[in-house]
């Protein structure tokens, strides 16, 4: 599906496991009354459409038109729950019970804890020790809404640790449904998130001809494993006059190796039942990532960023953390927005990318969350 990238690398007992999920979502993507059900719940739940909203002062202070797609006004605050509302209909329209996450900022975590509260499903989130301290704010949401946090305590007890550990449940458990948050994984996860997210594109590209009568000239999201990205990016693909832009995490600078910006490296490698570029140590493993920002800090990306990068269709680049910081600020103090800090990786960028370009050149910013989770990490630097 994405050339020599993504696959199924998992054990006989995993793939049990995907096996019927991949059967599930394959009938449910064709079940008309399956697509409407999640629609009105998008609609009603979520709050969707989402805004597209110019940025009237960001604009003149980048001298060409900015326009922010509004993820952060989502119910939970995240473009996280377009996914996590989807797959928990499909668990439950499987019979599944129990429904299992990973998270690393927190909001999918949040987003699959508001799904499960709604839909009456038993909600277990992992969640890396390091993550817990840095976004104990978004862990009481959680728990508020009736979802249990098992801390994980294994390797850098990030992310990435998360995700094993929810795999090990899911293998050793029938009434489970392991709801992965990003587009990373084997399959069926990557193609099942892009499928459940690129309603972001779709709102985007309507909602911009209806205001400039035309296509943007650049659209630009940040990416981690790269679920709101591939959510923006999927419904542009084929429009080729549209530049896109994947923003890793650069860290402490690519220079250090502290960072969470694995195409950088250029080093192919599996993991997570996936092939795609990560980031690797001197005897070829995987090494840990570093990010000021929970959401982005992940050793991976997402196989379909792999293949778009290896075709050339999209340019990824990074930000280090204290130009993210920076635009953090910018924002708020110009839009009264305050976005979240992977958000603002893209935001960034975006004020790079703005001295290349003239006045009537068109500037799409997913802005995937809202920033309240971050100010705890904001007010210390």
């Amino acid at each position: 599906m994405y050339g020599q990238f993504g696959g199924q690398y998992v054990s006989n007992e995993l793939k049990l496991r995907l096996d019927e999920i991949v059967k599930a979502f394959a009938k449910a993507k064709e079940d008309e009354s399956f697509k409407q059900e999640y629609l009105q719940e998008l609609k009603d739940y979520v709050g969707r459409p989402s805004p597209l909203d110019k940025a009237e002062r960001l604009s003149e202070y980048c001298g060409c038109k900015v326009y922010l797609k509004r993820e952060d006004l989502n119910h939970t605050g995240a473009h996280k729950i377009n996914n996590a509302i989807g797959q928990a209909l499909l668990a439950k329209r499987m019979g599944k019970t129990h429904i299992i996450a990973e998270t690393g900022a927190g909001q999918h975590g949040v987003a699959t804890a508001a799904a499960c509260a709604m839909l009456d499903l038993k909600c277990t989130i992992f969640m890396g020790r390091e993550d817990i301290i840095r976004q104990n704010l978004n862990v009481k949401r959680m728990e508020l809404m009736g979802a249990e946090v098992k801390e994980v305590v294994r390797g850098s007890s990030t992310l990435k640790d998360a995700i094993d550990e929810a795999f090990d449940y899911l293998v050793n458990n029938d009434d489970v449904f392991y709801l992965i948050g990003s587009a990373v994984g084997p399959e069926p996860y990557p193609e099942m998130v892009e499928y459940f997210q690129r309603i972001i594109g779709e709102e985007a590209k309507k909602q911009i001809i209806e205001k400039e009568g035309r296509l943007p000239t650049s659209i630009i999201a940040c990416v981690g494993g790269g679920s709101n990205a591939i959510g923006i990016f999927s419904d542009f693909i084929a429009d080729e006059e549209v530049e896109l832009y994947g923003v890793e995490a650069g860290g402490k600078g690519i220079e250090t190796r502290q960072h969470a910006s694995a195409i950088s490296e250029n080093n192919i490698a599996i993991m997570h039942g996936m092939k795609s570029y990560f980031l690797l140590d001197d005897k070829g493993e995987v090494r840990d990532a570093y990010s000021l920002s929970a959401g982005l800090d992940y050793p991976g990306i997402g196989p379909k960023h792999a293949y778009l990068n290896f075709i050339k269709r999209v340019k990824y680049d990074s930000i280090n953390d204290d130009e993210a910081v920076e635009a953090f600020k910018l924002l708020s103090k110009l839009e009264g927005i305050i976005p979240a800090l992977e958000s603002s990786f893209a935001v960034a960028y975006a004020l790079k990318l703005a001295k290349t370009k003239n006045k009537d050149d068109i500037i799409i910013i997913n802005l995937s969350g809202r920033g309240d989770k971050d100010l705890g990490i904001i007010l210390n630097q």
